[in-house]
């Protein structure tokens, strides 16, 4: 969330306003803001230095505290840091000590703000409602100890682990706040390196791959066709991620200000021809993304309709977002026929479960190493990262047209057209893509 420092103080009209989300500021050098969340809720924090240490603090919520009452609490918490004390352990004090789960409320306004992703700020959550709350949450917040932990992570490990390490790390950042404002000392139970390591399997050796089902090399052809044949703006965004083996979301949120749909000059190779560019925020390694557009995929995008007021591309039926649903549920659909004519329908090769969507950007990768596609141009292709940190720093290039090339051989394959021989050469000013 990014901050918005006014030098003027706030009043209790602008408060009464519909703010964007942020920070404001309310001058002076109390240090007092008000942060508006994405949601609409508002809360008043005060940052101000502790003992040599920069530290934020919470107020309470607007409206139920108000600008006059945050400004003396404000007021009254800098008189007790000028006087040498801490605040902090004086509202400790008071309070008493917390639960896991009201130590947890108290935390997470500060920590979901981060997210720009709302997305991911639920999962945040949700995986703490899930698994830590029905074991840690009426537990008071100074006895938790490395065993309540373990009781928490143990049961999922092993057949969960990715989840149980974003929780572990989720349970250890409630227990940081709880420590540095006063709740609890000692050392963080949920601690990894020399502590909960020695008691628990690495992750690397316990992990089971969790892959997305996907489409079957050998079935795509005829799934592409089943494909073509249904209506819809979800099974037209299905095409389009299929043939930019792109991300779900990639493709729902893409705006036609994203889409340059100039022709490419054979003579001229500084114009690339049509491009969707991504901006960095939207993508998974919040990097920019250029994917080149092939023939076919820009007639798809010349025939779409617009509606009028809706920036997307593949709109909903009101104009917003498609929702991910909306696109898996054309592949349920899709399989569900098959079924129903006596067929296994579109299945998995290695654990024979339905493929989804994403599944699509598997299927790609299998047919970019059974076609002898080298490992960084299939991987770019992906939006994946590709060689160490200091080789992408050095790296110049994104092989914008050697992927345009691979995405028609990509195409061919899956209109079962007779496909020649792929043969990538490097242009004159290809250094410069």
């Amino acid at each position: 969330m990014a901050d918005i420092r006014e030098e003027k103080k706030l009043t209790a009209a602008k408060l009464k306003t519909e703010l964007a989300p942020g920070r404001y500021h309310d001058g002076g050098n109390l240090g007092l803001y008000l942060r508006v969340e994405a949601n609409g809720k508002r809360y008043w924090i005060q940052r101000t230095t502790i003992r040599g240490k920069r530290t934020e603090m919470g107020l309470g919520s607007y409206p139920m505290i108000s600008l006059a009452t945050a400004r003396a609490k404000a007021t009254e918490c800098k008189q007790v840091v000028m006087q040498g004390g801490n605040p902090l352990e004086l509202k400790r004090k008071a309070k008493g000590v917390l639960t896991f789960a009201q130590a947890m409320e108290l935390y997470l306004p500060t920590k979901l703000a981060e997210f720009d992703n709302e997305k991911h700020a639920k999962q945040w959550r949700a995986t703490l409602d899930k698994y830590a709350i029905p074991i840690l949450g009426a537990k008071m917040i100074d006895s938790i100890d490395v065993a309540d932990v373990l009781k928490v992570l143990k049961p999922i490990w092993e057949t969960k682990t990715e989840t149980a390490q974003r929780l572990r790390g989720r349970i250890e950042g409630v227990m940081t706040w709880a420590t540095v404002s006063g709740y609890r000392k000692g050392d963080n139970p949920a601690r990894w390196g020399g502590n909960l390591a020695e008691l628990l399997a690495k992750p690397s050796k316990v992990a089971k791959s969790e892959n997305q089902p996907a489409v079957a090399l050998t079935d795509l052809p005829r799934w592409w066709k089943d494909l073509d044949q249904c209506e819809g703006m979800a099974a037209r965004a299905l095409q389009f991620l299929t043939m930019c083996a792109s991300r779900s979301g990639e493709v729902r949120g893409m705006t036609w200000d994203e889409v340059d749909l100039a022709e490419a000059s054979a003579a001229n190779f500084a114009n690339p021809g049509p491009i969707w560019t991504i901006p960095a925020e939207r993508m998974k390694a919040s990097k920019e993304h250029r994917v080149p557009l092939t023939k076919e995929a820009v007639d798809m995008l010349r025939n779409l309709p617009r509606m009028q007021g809706s920036p997307y591309v593949f709109f909903a039926p009101k104009g917003g977002m498609l929702s991910d649903m909306s696109i898996s549920a054309v592949m349920r659909r899709m399989q569900a026929a098959e079924v129903k004519e006596g067929r296994p329908g579109y299945l998995d090769s290695r654990n024979k479960r339905p493929a989804v969507p994403h599944g699509l950007r598997s299927t790609f990768r299998d047919w970019a190493a059974e076609s002898g596609i080298e490992r960084d141009l299939a991987e770019m292709a992906l939006a994946h990262n590709v060689g160490s940190e200091v080789e992408r720093a050095y790296r110049r290039t994104d092989m914008l047209e050697r992927r345009r090339g691979l995405l028609e051989s990509w195409g061919r394959y899956m209109r079962r057209e007779v496909m020649p021989k792929v043969v990538f050469f490097t242009t004159p000013n290809q250094s410069a893509t």
